[in-house]
């Protein structure tokens, strides 16, 4: 048993290391090569393919290619292409063009996402093969994918691959070595004479009758506006600590020689304040929870927009890091909680999707646009280093407006009376 768990810990480790080696330090290459004003097309393909890749994928590991195997292919494929748009950086330099870049991360992203979920279901099917309580025995195995994110972000700052396509190729030869890790790991039964279904059970779309319900619509609504969130600071946060380096006063800061270690706070309070959630659940409820996740989402953007570098600024800027672990959590996982406690359970898993796809869908590309608009227009042609970082103290505090409006919103138009007993 203890070996099944460690082998599982090793595949979420990687998988999350693959992600963490350029989610939060893209920006910075991207803004140094002149594609500033492209940030939020990068991170938005992540939602937009995420919209259809997953479940597709999920397909296929269900009828024909087993989890694991599938899991590595995917790897691989998504390596490759992460590889080819490091080669691209590598070979144009800061001549690169967008169209020489994007494509290839495009298609890397688009096999990377559904892997999250396909290393879930490899490390269910092992768990239950060992005769374990997936409930118990899995948290604190996925607790290892935050690490491998934490030290894959530490990795590229410390050897300086933040500012450059490096960071691509180490992405890539961690999505190598789990290619060929996870064709070793237990397999996952497929069932190639499965029942035909329709289209809409096929993809989960009957979950869309959850929108009939009118709290039900409301949380799915608000879903979607606070997923709008979700990829902003990943974008964002360390391409505006990173331009507090173009002035002599704070271009040695430790804030901004080492941002995306800075930025890997945020990580350590989410796998921190993962903890906090069954006791707020249950002393305050979805409602409350929620609404701290809006305040929390709303400080993030306001701490970052009055922080800086050193003194008192440095310390809003880890602020805004701490803060992060409520944010993320208490939305997505307490936000999911809440689906499954409230959902027929014939459509639960269906009902996950339609979550996942209003918030990491939807709302992350939306966000990921509109984001990119709002700090295009307070920052571009901002020649004079006051004038380009009060650009980006405004764009910062748009988004905690944002955030804010929404959360007052929410506690007026989501009915939901907490029951301590049921929880």
């Amino acid at each position: 048993m203890k070996a099944i768990k460690f082998r599982l810990i090793v595949m979420n480790f990687l998988i999350f290391a693959v992600w963490g080696a350029y989610l939060c330090s893209l920006g910075i290459y991207l803004g140094r090569i002149g594609m500033g004003a492209n940030i939020g097309k990068f991170f938005a393909i992540q939602g937009i393919v995420s919209l259809f890749m997953p479940a597709l994928m999920g397909i296929v590991a269900d009828r024909w290619i087993p989890a694991q195997k599938l899991l590595g292919i995917c790897h691989f494929i998504a390596a490759i292409f992460m590889a080819l748009a490091g080669y691209m950086g590598m070979k144009y330099g800061a001549d690169v063009t967008f169209g020489q870049l994007f494509p290839y991360y495009a298609i890397s992203v688009a096999f990377f996402m559904p892997t999250i979920a396909l290393g879930n279901s490899v490390s269910y099917n092992a768990l239950n093969q060992a005769g374990l309580d997936t409930v118990k025995a899995f948290p604190p195995i996925r607790v290892f994918g935050t690490i491998g994110f934490i030290l894959s972000m530490w990795i590229v700052n410390f050897t300086g691959y933040k500012n450059g396509y490096e960071q691509l190729f180490v992405s890539a030869a961690w999505g190598i070595i789990l290619a060929i890790y996870a064709f070793t790991l237990p397999n996952c039964p497929v069932n190639k004479n499965v029942e035909s279904k329709s289209f809409v059970d096929t993809f989960g779309l009957r979950a869309f009758a959850l929108f009939k319900d009118a709290r039900m619509a409301v949380f799915f609504i608000f879903s979607f506006l606070l997923g709008m969130c979700l990829q902003v600071t990943n974008g964002f946060a360390t391409p505006f600590l990173d331009a507090f380096g173009q002035s002599p006063e704070y271009a040695n800061a430790f804030a901004v020689k080492n941002n995306v270690f800075l930025s890997s706070i945020s990580q350590v309070s989410e796998t921190l304040c993962i903890l906090l959630i069954p006791f707020f659940l249950r002393k305050f409820g979805i409602k409350k929870v929620m609404l701290i996740a809006f305040g929390a989402w709303a400080l993030r953007f306001f701490f970052l927009g009055a922080g800086g570098p050193t003194g008192f600024g440095l310390v809003l800027f880890i602020l805004s890091m701490i803060v992060y672990g409520v944010a993320f959590d208490f939305f997505n996982i307490s936000g999911s909680l809440f689906v499954d406690q409230n959902t027929d359970e014939k459509i639960r898993s269906s009902a996950q999707g339609v979550f996942m796809m209003m918030t990491n869908g939807l709302g992350a590309t939306i966000g990921s646009f509109c984001a990119q608009a709002v700090v295009n227009h307070f920052t571009l042609g901002k020649a004079d280093f006051n004038e380009l970082m009060t650009g980006w103290s405004n764009a910062w505090y748009v988004f905690a407006a944002f955030a804010l409006v929404v959360g007052i919103l929410f506690a007026i138009l989501f009915k939901y009376k907490h029951e301590p007993e049921k929880k």
